[in-house]
């Protein structure tokens, strides 16, 4: 299956906002840093967590607007066939991608060479920068 240009083209939308929000995570643990060291660290394993979260949310919304292509794609959703593999298609997605993102947070929190806050803070940035962007009409719901 070739990828439409517009799973493309929001994929780079949602990495773009997702940076900018991982950024500004990073901004925010260094100016707790420096008003509370020893109480919020600021060192390599918050980028590693970042990074890493950043990628896994976007890998995320990708699988999910192929899951979408996918469906959409479909010859006979109107029969009952048809409906079956949406609906099954639908539920594999989910769980592949909610897979992810458990063994993502349970990586974040257990390995040592990650900060796990700043390992899960960035899998919740695409829904909250979807969410603005509809709030300020850049996207039509």
């Amino acid at each position: 299956m070739q990828i439409q240009e517009a799973v493309k083209k929001e994929t780079m939308r949602i990495a773009a906002g997702t940076a900018v929000g991982v950024i500004l995570m990073f901004a925010v643990f260094f100016g707790l840093h420096f008003f509370m060291p020893e109480t919020v660290p600021f060192d390599y394993k918050v980028i590693l967590g970042g990074i890493g979260g950043g990628l896994v949310a976007v890998l995320n919304f990708f699988m999910m607007s192929m899951m979408v292509q996918k469906v959409t794609s479909i010859e006979d959703r109107e029969s009952e066939i048809g409906q079956k593999l949406a609906y099954s298609t639908v539920q594999a997605s989910f769980r592949t991608r909610m897979l992810l993102q458990i063994l993502w947070i349970i990586a974040a929190l257990v390995a040592p060479c990650f900060n796990g806050a700043a390992g899960i803070i960035p899998l919740l940035i695409p829904s909250a920068f979807i969410k603005l962007l509809s709030i300020f009409g850049f996207v039509k719901t």
